[in-house]
């Protein structure tokens, strides 16, 4: 098998048909005729040489040192058959075209050097069949190794997991970092069992994302890297079913958010804050109290969501069941929803689909990685065009109906973390914020809203301080304003 069939299947796997390299320039992906973007760094010749592998043969070479050009077919097992052109340009370089299934006439001559990778079936004008698209799936086949470490990491409540090639394994609990001195040093392609195509995806600077169901330990959402001392990866571990609200043990009620008819409600924090969890726990309210249809766009798939018997879930997982949150969300919108869960708002066109979603008559719940609900709203509109901003302010306005910028810090007493949190309601006063962009007295409305339902980070951080759950550095450390902190907790003592 040529290295090139794992940069076809990540072709395949975005949704493209089309993979277009030259020597020492950034390489392009196309989906019929149109650029996709995509992060791949430029391949010397060398490189490339190498990625065809079987392809150059040494008929090939002389064949294209005498200025020849050639047209082959080259048959993979999972990926299909593909047409390639291989020439070199006036000025000596090297380019190779690969075309989805079998040409009916030659290819036109290049006018660039350039590695043309165009993945297809006998149908050329056919989009991606889902059999292609699914084969891109990363194959795993967990080592009893992984499976004992994972299982270690649940047994001592660690939220994560992080292997490297030849490092001791380490596992995170209440926050804090933790050697398993008595663990072997990992080989992380071995642990996975990771496939040749999937592992030379990753060594030549693609990550891969996935959730695995490990018998007995539970889900756990897994990344895959490379770096410079080989490979490695980060695990989330997770329950195997979302949490209910009560037991997320938060400081002020905002479980009605889940119960609205139409809007936006973001969950925002740093990574590790818990976002995910409370999306799970808010679409669990909704699926229980209400009759509604549940689609959900998740990188990859976490919790297990259960619906009563008048509700339907629609799990989608990012890059295997839809090719990104834009075209995913964008399909959500024809397969009539009540309720949308949206893993990540990650671009201006998912931001702009949300909010046309909520503006429709859908609730969208997403997570954003934000420090405080101003900052939220600022995020969402600067990742908009100059030209577009104005009208992002104003759908923000008509559709935001509610932000929970969240910490996990770890308690003062026992084991485990406690949340604090900011919450933000929207009343006619924001909205009058959001829309003149005076963003930054959101936090003064939150202050004095707290009769309708709004808290401050702050005012939930003191709160905790006072009863005990939390030590004072701890808070310091993750308050927006440490001023206003300390003024709330002097307040308070006199």
């Amino acid at each position: 098998m040529a290295r090139i069939d794992s940069i076809l299947s990540i072709v395949l796997q975005q949704g493209a048909n089309e993979l277009r390299v030259v020597a020492d320039r950034e390489p392009k992906m196309l989906a019929y005729g149109t650029l996709k973007k995509w992060s791949m760094p430029p391949m010397s010749e060398d490189i490339l040489r190498d990625l065809l592998g079987e392809i150059m043969t040494s008929e090939v070479e002389t064949r294209l040192a005498a200025g020849e050009r050639i047209e082959l077919e080259y048959e993979t097992s999972a990926l299909g058959t593909f047409h390639v052109t291989l020439a070199k340009e006036r000025a000596g370089a090297f380019e190779a075209r690969f075309l989805r299934g079998r040409a009916t006439s030659p290819a036109p001559p290049s006018p660039a050097p350039v590695v043309d990778v165009s993945v297809a079936s006998a149908e050329v004008a056919a989009p991606p069949s889902r059999t292609a698209f699914t084969a891109a799936r990363p194959r795993f086949a967990v080592q009893r190794y992984l499976s004992d470490l994972v299982a270690r990491a649940v047994a001592t409540r660690a939220s994560d997991l992080h292997l490297g090639d030849g490092e001791t394994p380490v596992i995170r609990v209440d926050g804090k970092l933790r050697a398993l001195d008595d663990g072997a040093p990992a080989d992380v392609a071995e642990a996975f069992g990771m496939e040749p195509a999937d592992l030379a995806a990753v060594r030549a600077g693609h990550s891969i994302d996935v959730s695995l169901e490990l018998p007995g330990s539970g889900r756990i959402r897994v990344h895959l890297y490379a770096t410079d001392q080989g490979l490695a990866a980060a695990l989330r571990l997770l329950p195997p079913r979302a949490p209910s609200f009560a037991s997320l043990h938060m400081p002020v009620a905002f479980d009605d958010l889940a119960l609205l008819s139409h809007g936006l409600v973001l969950v925002c924090g740093a990574t590790g804050a818990g976002k995910s969890t409370t999306l799970a726990a808010l679409a669990q309210v909704a699926l229980q109290r209400r009759s509604i249809v549940l689609v959900t766009l998740e990188d990859p798939i976490e919790y297990e969501l259960a619906g009563s018997k008048g509700s339907i879930v629609r799990r989608r997982q990012i890059k295997r069941d839809a090719v990104d949150f834009a075209s995913g969300l964008r399909d959500a919108l024809r397969e009539d929803p009540d309720v949308l869960l949206v893993g990540e708002m990650r671009d201006p066109e998912t931001i702009a689909l949300a909010l046309t979603a909520a503006e429709t008559g859908h609730l969208v719940l997403a997570s954003l990685h934000s420090r405080s609900a101003a900052s939220a709203v600022d995020r969402i509109v600067d990742a908009s065009a100059p030209e577009r901003q104005q009208q992002i302010r104003i759908q923000l306005a008509e559709s935001l109906r509610g932000v929970v910028s969240q910490r996990l810090l770890p308690r003062a007493r026992g084991t485990g973390r406690v949340a604090a949190v900011e919450v933000l309601r929207m009343n006619h006063a924001v909205a009058s914020m959001i829309r003149e962009g005076k963003t930054a007295q959101i936090s003064h409305a939150i202050q004095a809203g707290r009769a309708e339902g709004m808290l401050s980070l702050e005012r939930s951080l003191a709160d905790r301080v006072r009863a005990g759950e939390i030590r004072m550095e701890d808070a310091r450390a993750v308050a927006n304003d440490p001023a206003s902190l300390t003024t709330l907790l002097e307040s308070t003592s006199r």
